[in-house]
């Protein structure tokens, strides 16, 4: 299985690395550095590849081993099992083997974990306290697996102090002051439950995303389970069959099809065996040309971060969210990208200092609205997957007049005046 290879993140001695120089793959930041070394290069890194890789981030080496066997231990249980933790259309999290990217299965098994409702963990699952949009998560019992929850639980939140950390250094990048991070205000308050408190120099326009990230991010943890693939022997899903050419048996399928995350920015350790990550590359930026595939190679201990689309909004571009894909394998592995999203009433836009240098590049938008409704594209087939490009600014006359203006940013109105967030959403509703 994918549950064997061992991480060692260096808590205890440093660890040192050479930078990738050659511009083939995205850079590797040490987090031990000075922090205005770190700040311009991680404003840099979100500027051109949206990747890149950190070491000396301070998480243990046992918790992410620990984190890594308590998967396997799952994604081992009996089939029956797993399909009983299965998510639906009214519930997001869960366990699942059947996931759309760009309309197309995905190679994978993988269970999804959020944060709860509550904000929470020592209540139970079902709590109805712990109800929200995602709805509830969904934990195999502790007869089966008596250490999986408490090490999940510990792995979830050291991911949301690291994205905690890097979010402000992102924000100072672009010239936002903020003071201290969620560690900071746990160890002046000796309250490990602490949220903290942003604020930027700037006035709380600036760092209010921030500080929403921080205080009611709707962040999740999805572990991945990629099973062997080998060409020409492993069956494939029924539902490739749709993706035959005239002549042609069905392309072989990816991991993970080619996409941007759409949350703010994804923490996520990978397979140090397997090198099957990949980010396009695009000549000039210029995303309408064929990119080149560059493999993001994990090195040992290090987490992989890229930016998502609600960082792009907020930096009013000068952040890519970049596209990545993922390839199958000859052997099994395991990866959990966790996924650091904003708080489901927040709405993204561009900061107010930038939008006060330049014209905002994109309107308003709804992570509620965009997260339920990508959900909604990912868990079945309902037409062309919502993007940030829906929310660009400056065609508008334009596109009346070609009648392709895009119909998410009515119905992102209407669904803000009809939603409650303490509701989990039915799938139903997005078709």
């Amino acid at each position: 299985g994918g549950g064997g290879t061992k991480l060692r993140c260096g808590n205890s001695s440093k660890m040192t690395t050479t930078a990738n120089d050659d511009g083939t793959e995205p850079p590797i930041i040490d987090l031990s550095n000075t922090e205005a070394e770190v700040i311009a290069q991680i404003a840099q890194a979100c500027s051109t590849w949206g990747f890149f890789q950190v070491i000396n981030h301070g998480v243990s080496s046992d918790l992410v081993d620990e984190f890594k066997s308590e998967s396997q231990h799952f994604f081992d249980l009996p089939r029956h099992v797993k399909l009983s933790l299965k998510r639906d259309a009214k519930n997001a999290r869960g366990y699942f083997d059947d996931e759309l990217t760009k309309q197309r299965r995905d190679w994978k098994e993988a269970i999804d974990i959020g944060m709860p409702g509550s904000r929470d963990w020592s209540l139970s699952d079902d709590d109805e306290a712990n109800a929200c949009l995602d709805g509830f998560n969904r934990f195999p019992s502790d007869d089966l697996l008596p250490n999986y929850r408490p090490t999940v639980v510990k792995y979830f939140e050291a991911c949301e102090a690291l994205s905690d950390r890097i979010a402000i250094m992102m924000a100072r990048g672009l010239g936002v002051a903020v003071e201290s991070t969620l560690e900071d205000d746990k160890k002046k308050s000796g309250d490990d439950n602490s949220r903290g408190e942003v604020r930027g120099e700037k006035g709380d326009e600036d760092a209010g995303l921030i500080a929403i990230l921080r205080e009611q991010h709707t962040s999740y943890l999805r572990t991945n389970y990629y099973p062997p693939y080998i060409p020409g022997e492993t069956p494939l899903p029924d539902s490739d069959e749709a993706h035959k050419k005239d002549g042609d048996g069905p392309p072989p399928p990816l991991g993970i099809s080619p996409h941007k995350d759409a949350g703010f920015l994804t923490v996520l350790v990978q397979d140090d065996d397997c090198h099957s990550l990949q980010v396009a590359q695009f000549e000039n930026g210029d995303e309408s040309l064929v990119p080149t595939w560059r493999t993001v190679h994990p090195v040992t201990g290090a987490f992989t971060i890229n930016t998502g689309d609600m960082a792009m909004i907020w930096s009013n571009g000068r952040y890519r969210a970049p596209l990545h894909r993922v390839l199958t394998a000859k052997t099994a592995r395991i990866s959990a990208p966790f996924f650091y999203n904003p708080g489901c009433g927040q709405i993204a836009g561009p900061a107010a200092s930038l939008a006060r240098m330049e014209k905002p590049m994109y309107h308003p938008c709804s992570w509620g609205y965009f997260r339920a409704v990508r959900f909604a594209g990912d868990f079945t087939n309902i037409g062309v997957e919502i993007q940030i490009s829906d929310f660009l600014c400056g065609r508008e006359e334009e596109e009346e007049e070609e009648g392709t203006v895009s119909p998410h940013l009515r119905r992102q109105e209407a669904f803000l005046r009809a939603i409650d967030f303490a509701i989990p959403f039915d799938i139903e509703q997005y078709r």
